[in-house]
């Protein structure tokens, strides 16, 4: 069996911001309803708890994110995706429920530094000012389908599926170039 590497392996490009492959990262996919007392359970197992709409909550290096009104990603280490899967498959069972680990149909990105924000500006449709600190946001980055959020203060996170990688990290890196940088009215 052939060890897991990531779509870009860590790449790493610094301008006015840094853009960096995240690695690898375990990505569940949830389907089902939100509602359901079994997923609250579930979550909490997982030291997680429901994330409004449009939010992502995040504990003890796991997140989740809320992709659609019955759509979850569930972000936790890499190596943890296949048991994360089981046990939410167990505390579904009695759930109309597909939970499918996407952790290698997808990339991530990280996006870092105080101007991390223009970066994104470029090349994504989202009003970052409107944009709360919790909120994820699925739009287009350049020209593919993208999530993003504030990972922290100065840090974005951007996931995108892995076969368009390539495509993400040259429009990110393209984006962060020093010298084009947005600059405020006079």
């Amino acid at each position: 069996m052939s060890d897991a590497v990531s779509a870009l392996e860590g790449r790493t490009s610094q301008g006015f911001a840094t853009v960096q492959e995240a690695g690898l990262q375990g990505m569940v996919s949830l389907r089902c309803d939100l509602a359901s007392k079994a997923l609250a359970k579930a979550l909490k197992e997982l030291g997680l708890s429901l994330p409004a709409q449009r939010r992502v909550v995040a504990a003890s290096g796991r997140s989740a994110l809320w992709m659609s009104p019955d759509e979850l990603l569930i972000l936790v280490p890499y190596a943890e995706a296949a048991a994360t899967v089981a046990a939410l498959e167990k505390a579904l069972v009695k759930e109309h429920a597909l939970v499918v680990d996407v952790s290698d149909a997808r990339a991530m990105f990280r996006v870092i530094g105080d101007k991390a924000e223009q970066v994104l500006t470029k090349l994504c449709p989202v009003d970052f000012d409107a944009l709360a600190a919790d909120e994820v946001r699925r739009t287009r980055a350049a020209q593919v389908a993208a999530a993003l959020w504030r990972s922290d203060k100065d840090t974005f996170s951007v996931v995108c599926f892995r076969s368009v990688a390539g495509y993400v990290m040259g429009a990110l890196e393209h984006s962060a170039r020093p010298g084009s940088e947005l600059v405020a009215p006079a």
